[in-house]
């Protein structure tokens, strides 16, 4: 199963999502090359609202099958860029099903499933991405919670360090960027009540760009070639956050860490 949909690169989707998380980035113009990660920001959901799940995710989007779990969950991407998406290109992106795999853990059944995405301009595969989903069991409410894992290496030690905190505000713009209808992100009866969590979710999408972001500052002048992102821990809204990265051997390393040190998502890039 596959889609394949056609769009302009916008200077205003661009300075929508400049604006409200990186501001002190340069605004893009017609011509410019878009920032590693920010191909995330386009082609929005489209699946109609009948095909909207419970918790608001596509349970129709023509590349997905139906799967009979209730929670849906982002749990990482690997991307390669192999050339550059301009501002005012005409993209074409390629959405296919990967691989399926059902499996049984402590919390019952999971079924994880990759989307692959290849996003082409002028019939040249500019990026490739395989993005990681994980549907799960309900949570049970009465359950006591895993204990995140820990390192206070990964800050003690690190090249450099960006503090940030992310609010309901930035969280609903990227709903509305990226057409998410996920409940866990602007429902805070659901994200704790149904979902079980704290509060509101920062959506993994945009964990993802944040760190290539940061890593991408820190690393003025290089050229990514490939970003490995896995989700740990759920990243809440409100919350102090930290990006702690160190580079060796052409990779940078960066880690999301809350304040207690907990491991929240990491990042790996590899350079030109």
């Amino acid at each position: 199963m596959s889609v394949v949909r056609t769009s302009v690169v916008d200077e205003d989707t661009v300075e929508v999502y400049r604006g409200t998380f990186a501001a002190e980035e340069r605004r893009r113009d017609a011509g410019d090359e878009l920032p590693s990660a920010w191909e995330g920001v386009l082609f929005p959901f489209t699946a109609a609202l009948a095909d909207l799940r419970p918790d608001g995710t596509p349970a129709r989007d023509g590349v997905i099958p139906e799967i009979d779990l209730p929670r849906r969950m982002y749990a990482g991407e690997s991307t390669e860029f192999l050339g550059p998406i301009r501002l005012g290109d005409e993209v074409t992106q390629t959405t296919t099903l990967g691989k399926v795999v059902e499996k049984s853990g402590s919390s019952g059944r999971l079924v994880f499933v990759d989307v692959e995405r290849e996003y082409a301009v002028a019939g040249e595969t500019a990026i490739r991405s395989v993005w990681h989903d994980v549907f799960l069991e309900q949570t049970d409410a009465d359950a006591p919670a895993r204990p995140p894992r820990t390192d206070p290496d990964a800050a003690a030690f690190a090249e450099w360090i960006d503090e940030l905190e992310l609010d309901a505000r930035q969280l609903f713009r990227f709903s509305a960027l990226t057409f998410n209808t996920h409940l866990i992100h602007y429902d805070r009866a659901w994200a704790r009540e149904v979902e079980g969590l704290p509060d509101l979710l920062v959506h993994g999408p945009l964990t993802r760009i944040l760190l290539m972001d940061a890593v991408r500052r820190h690393s003025p002048g290089r050229r990514p070639v490939r970003l490995d992102v896995r989700a740990i821990a759920p990243v809440l809204v409100d919350r102090p956050l930290r990006i702690a990265g160190t580079d060796g051997d052409g990779v940078t390393r960066a880690t999301l860490l809350d304040a207690d040190d907990a491991v929240l998502a990491t990042a790996e890039v590899d350079w030109e």
